[in-house]
């Protein structure tokens, strides 16, 4: 399983946040192609960034284990 996490302020890099669907429920996926591909309809700006400038990431897919997802 995978989670998105966007990180809201560049300036903290402890300040990540998990991404959540409409529902209020943690957006996960079976897949990290799914979860890299929804993070990039989500964040298109920031995930293009990333690809063409140097410095910190603001986005980021987490492998989760199985206690993660309580």
């Amino acid at each position: 399983m995978f989670k998105l996490q966007v990180q809201e302020d560049d300036k903290d890099p402890q300040a990540w946040h998990d991404i959540q669907g409409p529902d209020g429920k943690l957006l996960t996926f079976e897949k990290e192609t799914e979860a890299r591909a929804r993070l990039e309809q989500l964040f298109p700006i920031l995930v293009k960034m990333e690809r063409y400038a140097a410095g910190s990431k603001r986005t980021r897919v987490v492998s989760m284990y199985a206690e993660d997802k309580d």
